[in-house]
């Protein structure tokens, strides 16, 4: 199984100009490789691109993409990692859901596809990352 971050799939939502041939390559090949899978921070993210709910789960049914519950121990993890990143100086408030997606992958010990590295490698080096910088 692999993780999807919501910045591949709203590359593809939005046809972005930079990075959509990228990340649906990446996405593509990934569903070759086993399941694919999003969390529900990911399907909140993705959501505004969205007028109706029958029309993100429609997109989500034609891609292949199942819904994984966030386990308790991830839950967990991500705010002790968080607050880690608080006290070390890092000043975004608005990166928590990052923390959840990696604490997902890291205690799912799920490969993530993603194209925004930083947080996942700084914070969850047990995480294998598949993006555009290669692991």
């Amino acid at each position: 199984m692999i993780f999807v971050d919501s910045n591949i799939l709203l590359d593809i939502i939005t046809n972005d100009p930079v990075w959509y041939g990228w990340s649906l390559s990446q996405l593509d090949a990934a569903s070759f490789l086993g399941p694919l899978c999003i969390n529900d921070v990911v399907y909140a993210e993705i959501s505004v691109r969205y007028d109706r709910i029958e029309d993100l789960d429609y997109m989500l049914a034609e891609t292949g993409l199942d819904m994984v519950p966030i386990p308790r121990p991830a839950l967990f993890l991500a705010a002790k990692i968080f607050s880690q990143y608080r006290k070390s100086g890092g000043t975004r408030s608005s990166v928590l859901p990052d923390f959840f997606i990696g604490a997902h992958a890291a205690v799912s010990g799920l490969p993530l596809l993603t194209r925004d590295t930083k947080r996942f490698r700084t914070y969850f080096k047990s995480v294998t990352l598949i993006s555009p910088q290669g692991n």
